[in-house]
């Protein structure tokens, strides 16, 4: 299907540029880039895809983001590549258990309290690794000709403001996973080669606003993995040849139109796992150059349609082009709906027509259909959706997310999903009362029932609308993704709707497991001991054992539709990753099991229902019976009237004669 998908777009392209007589220098729509010099455009997402779609291959190359001076320093995505120091020492001073090659010295991992003193003509000064913990004034005013200064990995927290005065040939300073929490005005003042700046995995919460303005030359910044959580609006604007910017990993709150406005040069803009709720193309459009840019969200790629390399693609669950993105969610959609809805109405339709011994009883089952029946409306409707929006889901994505009828579909299943646990949970305890306490008085009524399943309803009602109420505390609760199931697993201090999403799924739904769990265990462990207290134990091994298959498919559906959930949302509470592919199966193929399953659980596979149905099987064959025989009856007086006529007849000729 991709391939042909591939051909087709490819084919298109051609046929309209042969059409339309465009030249080599053609410029590409947005979203769009050229195979190198050649005519031939290709979508973004089949770039650096590892399928080579252009002829020449030139979609393949230049994938790596390179961008800044990494390579220049030896180093790859932040992580640097230690000093061969094979060659003759050129430095007279340095301390015991550090290593030397020329004028580059490497103390890495020697225990060292505080800056050591070493010759002054020391060029490159590695002190990661060690227990420095603070850097006074003019620590490094010696080493004058030093360019770079590894200091990684030392828990330092306080840096004074002329740490780094009189370093003028600095081009290098990695200050990356310490204890730094502030940086203050002016502390790189005398920086001014440097050319790049590495604070990544500190705990710095704000930045002043001209920390960097005498970093003329910076080429690459490095900001991720600290608790910064604003940024003034005019920190970069003296970065004007910057190529490398990384903010990822921070908790920042809101990102301005102007924040990287003067940022022209820059070639590679991190903003992974940051929330951009007010992102626009503007954001980015003055970065001409930018080749790398990395998200949260994949649709976000939709404003930056210039960059060539975009990332994430996915969210698992929808692509750039499509809403769902693999052909198996697409199929899977629309079977579970069709199977979800058909056997949730089958059941309510038999439960009507066949009359109950407890009709409270199966009244709660037809509500729990109900119930169940919504999320294959739900699914129904996310199918629908994924065709209206077929290959260009990149237009619509975020209209879609923050859509009403996203709202509205997500409101359904969380609705469907909590009134089934609920009354799951409802069934489960009612027979749990019957069958271990017999002879308590205690089984609800009609009325009581009533009353019951409306506050079930009710409480399904309040757990899904209340994220409407507060939309600064929720967020777009709903549009977490293109399914809009609020199945969030993202960091938990992010924002309130993961808080209200965990205490949901691992306060009311875990609970509601447990005592399901338990209630069948005691049940099934109570009919045991009954069986054996009786003489005609034998009698009852058939019947136990069918029980007990009923009990393990009921327990093992509730687990296989919950454990997951429960595991995604305990690992997200330790910070662990989950993958969104995980997340898209669960949200499509996982949860919907128990809406199209319970059906044949509490319904079709009952011994009551098997009578029933057999009851309903036989009269009709009775009646079948009944009538065949009557024509045969009728058939049989007929010739028996004809046989006495001829006979009458004939006695009468007799008499005659």
């Amino acid at each position: 299907m991709l391939f042909l998908l591939r051909v087709v777009l490819l084919l298109g392209i051609k046929e309209s540029w042969l059409m339309e007589g465009i030249s080599v220098d053609v410029v590409c729509q947005k979203g769009y880039f050229p195979c190198g010099n050649h005519t031939t455009c290709l979508p973004r997402a089949f770039h650096c895809d590892g399928i080579n779609d252009c002829e020449n291959g030139a979609d393949e190359e230049n994938c790596g983001d390179n961008s800044g001076w990494a390579s220049m320093f030896g180093m790859v995505r932040g992580k640097p590549n230690y000093l061969d120091l094979s060659e003759e020492c050129c430095l007279h001073q340095y301390p015991e258990g550090c290593s030397c090659m020329e004028t580059e010295l490497e103390c890495a991992a020697v225990n060292l309290k505080s800056v050591p003193l070493v010759s002054s003509n020391v060029t490159v000064l590695s002190l990661a690794h060690n227990q420095i913990h603070s850097l006074p004034d003019e620590v490094f005013s010696k080493y004058t000709e030093v360019k770079k200064i590894f200091l990684q990995n030392n828990c330092i927290q306080t840096i004074s403001r002329k740490a780094f005065f009189g370093l003028y040939k600095l081009q290098k300073l990695y200050l990356s996973h310490n204890c730094i929490t502030s940086l203050k005005p002016g502390v790189f003042r005398d920086l001014q080669k440097l050319k790049w700046l590495v604070l990544r995995g500190n705990q710095l919460h704000f930045v002043p606003a001209n920390t960097f303005s005498s970093l003329n030359d910076l080429g690459e910044l490095d900001l991720s993995s600290n608790r910064i959580t604003e940024l003034p609006r005019y920190i970069f604007k003296d970065l004007k040849y910057l190529q490398k910017l990384n903010l990822s990993f921070n908790p920042l709150s809101h990102l301005s139109e102007d924040h990287f406005e003067s940022l022209q040069q820059l070639q590679s803009l991190d903003l992974e796992m940051i929330e951009i709720p007010n992102i626009n193309a503007r954001m980015f459009q003055h970065m001409k150059n930018l080749s790398h840019i990395y998200f949260k969200k994949f649709h976000y790629c939709s404003y930056a349609l210039h960059v060539r390399i975009c990332t994430p693609l996915t969210d698992g669950i929808s692509s750039f082009e499509d809403l769902l993105a693999n052909n198996v969610l697409r199929v899977f959609v629309w079977v579970i709906a069709c199977v979800t809805c058909f056997g949730n109405l089958l059941v309510i339709g038999m439960r009507s027509f066949i009359k109950a011994e407890n009709e409270t009883h199966a009244m709660s089952i037809k509500i729990l259909c109900c119930a169940d029946c919504l999320m294959g409306v739900y699914l129904f409707f996310i199918g629908v959706f994924d065709v209206k929006y077929r290959g260009q889901y990149k237009k619509y994505a975020v209209l879609w997310m923050e859509s009403l009828p996203c709202h509205i579909m997500g409101f359904i299943a969380m609705l469907s999903t909590e009134v089934s646990v609920l009354l799951l949970t409802y069934l489960t305890l009612e027979k749990y009362l019957v069958i271990v306490f017999p002879f308590s008085n205690i089984r609800p009524g009609k009325q009581k029932t009533i009353v019951i399943l409306i506050s079930i309803w009710i409480a399904g009602f309040v757990i899904a609308i209340i994220p409407f109420w507060d939309e600064d505390f929720f967020g777009n609760y709903y549009g977490k993704n293109g399914v809009c199931f609020p199945l969030n697993s993202d960091r938990m201090e992010e924002i309130g709707g993961n808080r209200y999403s965990l205490s949901i799924f691992l306060g009311v739904n875990l609970l509601a497991f447990i005592i399901i769990v338990f209630s069948y265990v005691s049940m099934f462990c109570s009919i045991q001991k009954t069986a054996l207290q009786t003489s005609e134990m034998r009698s009852h091994i058939h019947r136990d054992v069918a029980i007990a298959n009923r009990f393990f498919f009921i327990v093992f559906t509730d687990a296989i539709c919950w454990i997951p959930v429960f595991v995604i949302k305990i690992l997200s509470l330790f910070q662990v990753e989950i993958l969104d592919t995980v997340t898209s199966w669960i949200v499509i193929f996982v949860l919907p099991i128990n809406s199209a399953l319970n059906p044949i659980l509490y319904t079709l596979t009952t011994s009551f229902f098997k009578e029933k149905l057999k009851q309903s099987l036989g009269s009709r064959r009775r009646r079948a019976i009944f009538r065949s025989n009557e024509k045969a009856l009728a058939t049989s007086v007929t010739r028996t009237d004809d046989s006495l006529a001829h006979s009458s007849s004939f006695k009468l000729r007799l008499l005659e004669k």
